[in-house]
C-alpha cells in the first residue's frame, strides 16, 4: 500500500498558526478518526449535494480533495474514474482514507492554508466542511486558486453564521460561555471569495436540518466526528450531568411535530470557476 506522504511543507502546522490551534484541531479529529463514519450523516448529506452541483469532467481529470477525512468523498470521486490526491490535517484521518480507497490515489498530510503542490497542478478541487476550521477563508481559497489550473473548478462547503443556534441557545440555560463555534455571515463569505480573486462563482447559503431524539444524541455525534474544538476563546463553563439535564430541558422547546429535536446548520455551497 502506498505510504502517506509528509512533505517539507508539513511544518506549516507550526508555521501558519503559532498558537498551535491547528495542532489542537488535528488532534481532535485524529481521536475521532476510527469512529467518524458512524456519526457523519450530516457530512455525507452536504458533500453529496455539493457533488451534484459540480460538472462532470473527463475521466483523465485530476481532483484534489482538501480535508478528506476518512476518504468517503475521495472514493466517490474515484468512482467517477478521476485521478485523486487527498490531503488532511489529521494523519489518523488519512490512514482511514487510504484504507477506504484501498491505496488508490495519493494521500498527503497537509494544511489547506499551505498546500504542498506546484501552481496549476489539478483540474478541479473538492472540499466539504473543512475550510471553516481556517481562521481566514481567503487563505485556503487563494491556495486552491493557485493549485487548480485556469479553467478548472473548485467546489467547497463551509458552515455559516447561525449554525446550531438551537444548541447554543440551550446552553444559555446553563451559562453564558461559548459552547458553539461562530461562523462568518453570507456577506463576509462573498467578500472572502472575491478577495481570493474569484469573479465567476456561485455561492448559496442554505439551512440543512438534522433531527435527533435528544440533545445528548446531537452532542454525541459532534464528539464522534471530532467537531468539538472551539476556535474562539471562551471562558470555562459548567459541564457534567447537571448541565446536560438543563440543556435537555431547554432544547425540548425546539421539539417539532415529529417529536424530534432539530439541529440546524447554515451551509455555504460554493462553486468557483478558476478564471
Amino acid at each position: 500500500m502506498q505510504q502517506i506522504r509528509q512533505n517539507s511543507r508539513t511544518d506549516c502546522l507550526n508555521r501558519v498558526n503559532p498558537s498551535a490551534e491547528k495542532q489542537a484541531i488535528a488532534a481532535s479529529f485524529g481521536k475521532a478518526a476510527k469512529q467518524y463514519d458512524a456519526s457523519a450523516a450530516f457530512q455525507r448529506r452536504v458533500g453529496h449535494r455539493l457533488l451534484e452541483q459540480l460538472p462532470v469532467l473527463a475521466h483523465t481529470s485530476h481532483w484534489l480533495d482538501v480535508g478528506c477525512g476518512t476518504g468517503y468523498f475521495t472514493r466517490q470521486l474515484q468512482g467517477q474514474h478521476y485521478q485523486t490526491t487527498a490531503v488532511d490535517l489529521s494523519f489518523q484521518m488519512l490512514e482511514q482514507a487510504q484504507a477506504r480507497c484501498q491505496g488508490q490515489g495519493d494521500f498527503q498530510h497537509a494544511d489547506a492554508e499551505a498546500l504542498p503542490f506546484a501552481d496549476n497542478t489539478f483540474d478541479a478541487a473538492f472540499s466539504s466542511l473543512a475550510l471553516q476550521w481556517c481562521r481566514d477563508l481567503r487563505v485556503p481559497l487563494k491556495e486552491l486558486k493557485r493549485v487548480v489550473k485556469p479553467g478548472g473548478v473548485i467546489g467547497f462547503t463551509t458552515l455559516a453564521e447561525g449554525s446550531l443556534f438551537e444548541l447554543q441557545q440551550s446552553w444559555q440555560a446553563v451559562d453564558q460561555a461559548l459552547h458553539v463555534n461562530q461562523y462568518a455571515g453570507e456577506s463576509a463569505l462573498v467578500q472572502a471569495v472575491e478577495s481570493a480573486g474569484f469573479t465567476d462563482y456561485q455561492l448559496v447559503v442554505e439551512p440543512v436540518v438534522m433531527h435527533y431524539e435528544s440533545a445528548f444524541a446531537l452532542m454525541k455525534d459532534l464528539k464522534g466526528i471530532g467537531a468539538t474544538h472551539l476556535s474562539q476563546h471562551r471562558r470555562q463553563g459548567l459541564f457534567g450531568r447537571t448541565a446536560l439535564n438543563l440543556i435537555e430541558q431547554a432544547y425540548a422547546s425546539f421539539r417539532d411535530h415529529t417529536g424530534q429535536l432539530p439541529a440546524t446548520y447554515q451551509v455555504c455551497f460554493g462553486v468557483l470557476n478558476n478564471d
